[in-house]
Protein backbone atom coordinates (compact mmCIF):
# COMPACT_ATOMS: atom_id res chain seq x y z
CA UNK A 1 0.00 0.00 0.00
CA UNK A 2 2.73 2.18 0.64
CA UNK A 3 4.50 1.59 -2.97
CA UNK A 4 1.06 2.17 -4.23
CA UNK A 5 0.79 5.77 -2.42
CA UNK A 6 3.86 6.77 -3.65
CA UNK A 7 3.29 5.83 -7.06
CA UNK A 8 0.11 7.66 -6.97
CA UNK A 9 1.79 10.49 -5.26
CA UNK A 10 4.35 10.32 -8.54
CA UNK A 11 1.84 10.33 -10.76
CA UNK A 12 -0.28 13.54 -9.64
CA UNK A 13 3.38 15.35 -9.67
CA UNK A 14 3.74 14.48 -12.80
CA UNK A 15 0.23 15.33 -13.99
CA UNK A 16 0.24 18.99 -12.55
CA UNK A 17 3.85 19.58 -13.33
CA UNK A 18 2.46 18.84 -17.51
CA UNK A 19 -0.05 21.07 -17.20
CA UNK A 20 1.69 24.14 -15.49
CA UNK A 21 4.53 23.47 -18.36
CA UNK A 22 1.57 23.43 -20.96
CA UNK A 23 0.05 26.72 -19.16
CA UNK A 24 3.38 27.98 -19.36
CA UNK A 25 4.19 27.32 -23.05
CA UNK A 26 0.59 29.10 -24.04
CA UNK A 27 1.72 32.13 -22.19
CA UNK A 28 4.69 31.83 -23.91
CA UNK A 29 3.39 31.46 -26.97
CA UNK A 30 0.82 34.64 -26.86
CA UNK A 31 3.49 36.77 -25.72
CA UNK A 32 5.09 36.33 -28.79
CA UNK A 33 1.97 36.63 -30.55
CA UNK A 34 1.74 40.12 -28.65
CA UNK A 35 5.05 41.50 -29.73
CA UNK A 36 5.19 40.79 -33.25
CA UNK A 37 1.72 42.06 -33.83
CA UNK A 38 3.13 45.60 -31.59
CA UNK A 39 6.60 45.85 -32.67
CA UNK A 40 8.03 44.70 -29.31
CA UNK A 41 11.03 42.90 -28.40
CA UNK A 42 10.47 39.58 -25.93
CA UNK A 43 12.34 37.70 -23.98
CA UNK A 44 11.09 34.27 -22.00
CA UNK A 45 14.33 33.80 -20.12
CA UNK A 46 15.15 34.00 -16.53
CA UNK A 47 16.97 37.67 -16.22
CA UNK A 48 18.89 38.06 -13.06
CA UNK A 49 19.88 41.62 -15.21
CA UNK A 50 16.37 42.66 -14.91
CA UNK A 51 16.73 43.79 -11.14
CA UNK A 52 19.52 45.30 -12.00
CA UNK A 53 17.82 47.73 -14.21
CA UNK A 54 14.97 47.98 -12.33
CA UNK A 55 15.71 47.51 -8.71
CA UNK A 56 15.57 51.07 -7.73
CA UNK A 57 11.65 50.52 -7.88
CA UNK A 58 11.05 49.60 -3.66
CA UNK A 59 8.57 46.73 -5.10
CA UNK A 60 11.65 44.79 -6.27
CA UNK A 61 13.66 45.11 -3.39
CA UNK A 62 11.68 42.14 -1.74
CA UNK A 63 12.70 39.06 -0.18
CA UNK A 64 16.06 37.14 -2.40
CA UNK A 65 16.44 34.86 -5.14
CA UNK A 66 15.13 37.97 -7.06
CA UNK A 67 14.62 37.22 -10.96
CA UNK A 68 12.95 38.46 -14.24
CA UNK A 69 11.40 37.09 -17.01
CA UNK A 70 9.23 37.29 -19.89
CA UNK A 71 10.16 40.30 -20.45
CA UNK A 72 8.70 42.61 -23.20
CA UNK A 73 10.10 46.34 -24.54
CA UNK A 74 8.92 48.35 -26.88
CA UNK A 75 7.27 51.63 -27.73
CA UNK A 76 3.37 52.35 -26.16
CA UNK A 77 2.16 55.70 -26.94
CA UNK A 78 5.42 57.44 -27.81
CA UNK A 79 6.61 56.45 -24.49
CA UNK A 80 9.29 53.40 -23.94
CA UNK A 81 7.66 50.91 -22.32
CA UNK A 82 8.70 47.66 -20.70
CA UNK A 83 6.77 44.59 -18.71
CA UNK A 84 7.43 41.23 -17.02
CA UNK A 85 7.00 39.01 -14.54
CA UNK A 86 8.96 39.17 -11.72
CA UNK A 87 9.49 36.24 -9.09
CA UNK A 88 11.59 36.42 -5.39
CA UNK A 89 11.55 34.30 -2.32
CA UNK A 90 11.06 34.65 1.28
CA UNK A 91 12.57 32.50 3.94
CA UNK A 92 14.50 29.70 3.61
CA UNK A 93 14.20 25.76 3.80
CA UNK A 94 10.84 24.40 4.54
CA UNK A 95 9.39 27.22 5.55
CA UNK A 96 10.89 29.38 2.06
CA UNK A 97 7.94 30.33 0.11
CA UNK A 98 8.01 31.88 -3.98
CA UNK A 99 5.68 35.13 -5.06
CA UNK A 100 5.34 36.21 -8.25
CA UNK A 101 3.78 39.56 -9.53
CA UNK A 102 3.87 41.73 -12.76
CA UNK A 103 5.11 44.60 -13.67
CA UNK A 104 4.19 46.97 -16.51
CA UNK A 105 6.21 50.53 -16.75
CA UNK A 106 6.60 53.62 -19.02
CA UNK A 107 9.71 55.74 -19.17
CA UNK A 108 7.70 59.67 -18.94
CA UNK A 109 9.34 63.25 -20.26
CA UNK A 110 11.20 63.89 -17.14
CA UNK A 111 12.48 62.47 -13.57
CA UNK A 112 10.71 62.68 -10.29
CA UNK A 113 11.26 62.54 -6.51
CA UNK A 114 10.32 58.88 -5.86
CA UNK A 115 6.02 58.43 -5.27
CA UNK A 116 4.59 55.95 -4.26
CA UNK A 117 1.01 55.10 -4.64
CA UNK A 118 -1.02 51.80 -3.59
CA UNK A 119 -4.55 50.27 -1.88
CA UNK A 120 -4.56 50.68 2.23
CA UNK A 121 -4.23 47.54 3.89
CA UNK A 122 -3.62 45.93 7.15
CA UNK A 123 0.48 46.20 6.61
CA UNK A 124 -0.02 49.76 5.45
CA UNK A 125 -2.20 50.85 8.45
CA UNK A 126 0.36 49.16 11.09
CA UNK A 127 3.03 50.95 9.52
CA UNK A 128 0.81 54.17 9.86
CA UNK A 129 0.58 53.27 13.86
CA UNK A 130 4.17 52.82 13.57
CA UNK A 131 5.20 56.18 12.64
CA UNK A 132 5.66 55.54 9.57
CA UNK A 133 4.28 58.40 6.62
CA UNK A 134 1.43 58.11 5.48
CA UNK A 135 0.19 61.62 2.99
CA UNK A 136 -3.32 62.40 3.85
CA UNK A 137 -5.60 64.05 1.67
CA UNK A 138 -8.61 66.25 2.15
CA UNK A 139 -10.61 63.02 0.17
CA UNK A 140 -11.15 61.30 3.50
CA UNK A 141 -12.61 58.50 0.68
CA UNK A 142 -9.63 58.52 -0.84
CA UNK A 143 -7.08 58.92 2.07
CA UNK A 144 -8.83 55.76 3.38
CA UNK A 145 -8.32 53.93 0.06
CA UNK A 146 -4.85 54.43 -1.38
CA UNK A 147 -1.62 55.03 1.11
CA UNK A 148 0.71 58.06 -0.43
CA UNK A 149 4.45 57.96 0.79
CA UNK A 150 6.50 60.49 -0.68
CA UNK A 151 8.96 62.63 1.28
CA UNK A 152 8.07 65.30 -1.63
CA UNK A 153 4.76 66.24 -0.19
CA UNK A 154 4.18 68.80 -2.23
CA UNK A 155 4.88 66.55 -5.60
CA UNK A 156 2.20 64.38 -3.85
CA UNK A 157 -0.04 66.91 -3.65
CA UNK A 158 0.13 68.01 -7.22
CA UNK A 159 0.32 64.09 -8.56
CA UNK A 160 -2.85 63.53 -6.26
CA UNK A 161 -5.49 66.30 -7.64
CA UNK A 162 -9.09 65.78 -7.05
CA UNK A 163 -9.06 64.39 -10.57
CA UNK A 164 -6.28 61.96 -10.00
CA UNK A 165 -8.46 61.23 -6.87
CA UNK A 166 -11.54 60.37 -9.02
CA UNK A 167 -9.48 58.28 -11.84
CA UNK A 168 -7.58 55.94 -8.66
CA UNK A 169 -10.48 55.60 -7.31
CA UNK A 170 -12.24 53.99 -9.96
CA UNK A 171 -9.21 51.44 -9.98
CA UNK A 172 -8.79 50.82 -6.34
CA UNK A 173 -6.46 48.00 -7.59
CA UNK A 174 -3.96 50.40 -8.39
CA UNK A 175 -0.47 50.14 -7.17
CA UNK A 176 2.05 52.30 -8.63
CA UNK A 177 5.73 54.16 -8.11
CA UNK A 178 6.98 56.94 -9.44
CA UNK A 179 10.96 56.77 -9.31
CA UNK A 180 13.05 59.17 -11.78
CA UNK A 181 11.42 58.92 -15.10
CA UNK A 182 10.09 55.70 -14.59
CA UNK A 183 5.93 55.13 -13.72
CA UNK A 184 5.66 51.48 -12.71
CA UNK A 185 2.55 49.26 -12.08
CA UNK A 186 2.49 46.05 -10.51
CA UNK A 187 -0.17 43.43 -9.80
CA UNK A 188 -0.18 40.68 -7.77
CA UNK A 189 0.13 37.86 -10.22
CA UNK A 190 2.02 36.38 -13.02
CA UNK A 191 1.66 38.78 -16.44
CA UNK A 192 -0.28 37.74 -19.03
CA UNK A 193 -0.66 38.62 -22.94
CA UNK A 194 -3.99 40.03 -21.72
CA UNK A 195 -2.95 42.00 -19.25
CA UNK A 196 0.03 44.00 -21.03
CA UNK A 197 -2.48 46.48 -22.92
CA UNK A 198 -4.79 47.44 -20.17
CA UNK A 199 -2.15 47.51 -18.20
CA UNK A 200 -0.04 49.97 -20.28
CA UNK A 201 -3.36 52.17 -20.97
CA UNK A 202 -3.46 52.31 -17.28
CA UNK A 203 0.04 54.05 -17.20
CA UNK A 204 -0.95 56.26 -20.39
CA UNK A 205 -3.92 57.12 -18.89
CA UNK A 206 -2.50 58.25 -15.29
CA UNK A 207 0.17 59.97 -17.04
CA UNK A 208 -2.28 62.27 -18.85
CA UNK A 209 -3.83 63.28 -15.80
CA UNK A 210 -0.58 64.47 -14.33
CA UNK A 211 -0.65 68.17 -14.31
CA UNK A 212 1.70 69.49 -17.40
CA UNK A 213 2.99 72.12 -15.37
CA UNK A 214 5.44 69.66 -13.67
CA UNK A 215 6.75 69.20 -17.10
CA UNK A 216 7.72 72.89 -18.07
CA UNK A 217 11.20 73.91 -16.85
Amino acid sequence: MELLFQVLVAVVIGVVAYFVWQAEKRRREEFGIWAAHNGWSYSHHRDKTIHRRFGFLDRLQKGHSRIGYNLLEGDWQGFPAAAFTFRYKTGSGKNQSTHHFSVALINIERPFPELRVHPENILSRFGQALGFDDIDFESMEFSKAFTVRSRDRKLAFDFCHTGMMEYLLRHRNTAIELEGSTLALFRTRKLSAADLEPMLNHLTGIRGLMPEYLFRD
